[in-house]
């Protein structure tokens, strides 16, 4: 069995001039169907045919055989059949044998995966058809018009996944027998299509067209390795959704560990792909199978063996907040809560790096209000030190001195109020919101708020909130954000903490309007706004 693989490309495309020769992601436009052809075992040889001594210079360089077209076949109102014919005579002249399939491929369809043109070859084979047209699927209502006006080319309105199919030809590639390729066709008597894949299926004719294909090229798998459950928090959840959310046109998985639903359901509820592993190994082998291009670890401190595991398996590992020995060989260290540094190839730590969500990049802070009319009370998604319910006894009580202030508690998905004894009572201006989609409303309207020490001391900094801190636990105490200098009243460890002094300190925040003041100047002289496109960058930062 004897395949031709045609590749036809003219030098003289108006639309987009040089097209097959210009650099998509970094080699020549044509070079996608050269390396598709070349992987393709069952094709015996691979033909360019071209007026363009550039082209002809790359068909060389690709160790292919080439054909100088001629200046009657270079024309713009020129088909592609005559060129074909000219191109399988005069190879078949050359080779001294007759090939039985001739494929012709389009230098203008990058996104073709060289796996689907092969299977789409041994399709065809055991088809018993005379000719493969590549297309793709794309049902919706259209129109057509004459000189009448317009009418409908469906009988009855229907949702896309509805409708029948219609096949729109990609020009991807055309496969046929040897015995239909003449000067005027290539089609048989026995016609099918072969499906194609939507991504795989532009076809290069305008600048758009060029601006969605380099993007695609350039896309990346992703996977971002995260948990959440009680003791932990869930603040490593929320940080890699927020960047995966800023990562729209990659392809993005999330893997984290099937004991800890708090985590899980917090992914399933943003509609994020993910896979649950039971330990590092199973990690380790569904990372053999999906081949990421980037692992995104956001699992605190990881040791050595752990990492250097990892490094065999993917290209480029992210590591976050990590501390330990393994993150000597990652290829970034990214410790926005941490000003420590740590051996590491590269390493970027500090508020420049903090990613808030995009509801805190498009909010504003109101204006300051010297009476405390609002307060709220933020914890994280499970609060392990349950900070919660001490505020909450704190709020009944201060009711007395301040009636007309209103605490608005926002709990996560995780938090476990055990004894239901935190419910709203509104007789006391106290409410309990739970799984709020959008915090910075909340926090926005807050005139002080109580907060322990992770990631949300940022996002009320950025609205300029007067915070009181109250630390989770000890790791949480080296975050150095959370000081008086910008803007915070830290108390340290939560636990340790008497509700006495709490009570003083907030009754005194309360009623220093001036202080309050200075806090929120302090918070918003920070601009972090830039944090997430500088980590993003550090992500897909090629190598």
């Amino acid at each position: 069995m004897k395949i031709l693989a045609v590749i036809p490309a003219r030098g003289g495309s108006k639309g987009i001039p040089r097209k097959n020769v210009r650099l998509m992601n970094g080699k020549p436009l044509i070079s996608y169907s050269l390396d598709n052809a070349k992987a393709c075992e069952l094709i015996t040889d691979i033909v360019v045919t071209s007026d363009d001594e550039e082209i002809i210079g790359i068909a060389k360089l690709n160790n292919v055989d080439y054909i100088t077209r001629t200046s009657e076949l270079a024309g713009d109102k020129i088909t592609l059949d005559p060129v074909v014919y000219d191109a399988v005579n005069k190879m078949e002249r050359v080779k001294e044998y007759k090939y039985d399939i001739v494929v012709t491929l389009q230098a203008t369809s990058p996104l073709l995966k060289g796996e689907t043109l092969d299977r789409a070859i041994k399709n065809f084979l055991a088809s018993g058809k005379d000719t493969y047209i590549s297309a793709v699927n794309r049902p919706h209502l259209s129109w057509s018009s004459n000189e009448n006006g317009y009418f409908p080319n469906y009988s009855q309105r229907l949702n896309r996944q509805q409708l029948p199919p219609n096949y729109v030809e990609t020009g991807a590639f055309f496969i046929t027998k040897r015995n239909f390729v003449k000067p005027d066709s290539r089609m048989g008597e026995k016609i099918s299509i072969f499906e194609v894949p939507e991504e795989q299926s532009v076809d290069i004719d305008s600048t758009s067209d060029w601006i969605i294909s380099e993007a695609s090229l350039k896309r990346r798998k992703i996977v971002f390795r995260a948990d959440g459950y009680k003791e932990l928090g869930m603040g490593h959840i929320y940080h890699c959704l927020t960047l995966a959310y800023n990562l729209t046109g990659h392809e993005v998985m999330f893997v984290t560990k099937e004991q800890y639903s708090e985590g899980i359901n917090k992914i399933k509820d943003s509609f994020m792909p993910y896979t649950l592993i039971k330990n590092d190994d199973e990690f380790f082998n569904f990372l053999k199978v999906w081949k990421a291009d980037i692992v995104v670890n956001d699992c605190l401190d990881t040791n050595e063996e752990y990492m250097k595991e990892l490094k065999t398996l993917v290209k480029k590992v992210i590591t976050i907040e990590d501390l330990g020995q393994g993150a000597i060989y990652a290829d970034a260290v990214i410790n926005a809560l941490y000003n420590t540094e740590i051996k590491s190839q590269k390493q970027f730590h500090g508020e420049k790096y903090v990613c808030l969500r995009d509801e805190f990049l498009i909010n504003k802070p109101k204006e300051f209000s010297k009476e405390v009319k609002t307060v709220l009370v933020m914890f994280g998604g499970t609060d392990p030190s349950n900070l919660t319910e001490k505020i909450y006894d704190l709020a009944i009580k201060l009711n007395r001195d301040y009636p007309n202030i209103i605490f608005n508690f926002i709990t996560g998905s995780g938090y476990e109020n055990k004894d239901n004894n935190i419910v709203t009572y509104k007789e006391k201006n106290i409410y309990i919101l739970q799984n709020v989609k959008r915090v910075s409303d909340y926090m926005r309207e807050a005139d002080l708020a109580f907060t322990s020490q992770g990631r949300t001391v940022f996002e009320l900094a950025s609205l300029g909130v007067p915070s009181i801190v109250l630390a989770q636990n000890k790791r949480e105490q080296l975050h150095t954000f959370a000081q008086m200098q910008n803007g915070f009243m830290n108390l340290g460890l939560g636990l340790d903490v008497t509700k006495e002094t709490i009570e003083h300190t907030f009754k005194w925040l309360a009623e220093t309007p001036q202080i309050r003041l200075e806090m929120r100047e302090l918070m918003l002289k920070h601009d972090f706004k830039k944090g997430i496109n500088r980590v993003i960058d550090i992500i897909l930062e090629e190598d």
